[in-house]
């Protein structure tokens, strides 16, 4: 079972989706959870998801979490398959709860109240293609599945 999670094919384009959304989603999760980047920290995001949004301490803990050490898990290619699954159920979470009432589009204009779903749309195809093909080349899942042979 294990190995079955860990397997992957030394493929470059994976390899570019991993790094995409790792990179994407890594500073999101730096900014929650260590206030790099512009960010509150963990207080001050468990604060505004626990207080203003209405989110249980246990969904905010997990989002947090999910995308930092998802991030880097991504970034490193290991447990890339679970990484790329609570990824995209955080993002997917945050397309229906914030995002979805402002329809499809980005606010490039700035017109609207805030983003639509466009951006949501491209990291959950990524998230999938990263779950069904696992990390691709340079990633530690496939030194690991080649070391239980």
């Amino acid at each position: 079972m294990l190995k079955k999670l860990l397997e992957t094919e030394t493929d470059m384009a994976t390899l570019i989706l991993r790094l995409g959304l790792g990179l994407m989603i890594f500073p999101h999760g730096a900014q929650k959870l260590l206030g790099w980047f512009g960010g509150y920290g963990f207080g001050g995001t468990m604060q505004y998801f626990t207080d203003t949004m209405g989110i249980p301490y246990i969904f905010a803990l997990a989002a947090i979490l999910a995308e930092f050490f998802g991030g880097l898990a991504l970034l490193a290619g290991i447990g890339t398959r679970i990484a790329a699954l609570l990824v995209g159920v955080t993002l997917g979470v945050a397309a229906g709860m914030s995002h979805l009432s402002n329809g499809f589009f980005m606010n490039w204009s700035g017109t609207q109240q805030g983003e639509g779903l466009e951006f949501f749309v491209l990291a959950l195809a990524m998230s999938a293609a990263l779950m069904f093909r696992g990390a691709g080349s340079f990633g530690l899942d496939g030194l690991l599945a080649r070391r239980l042979d």
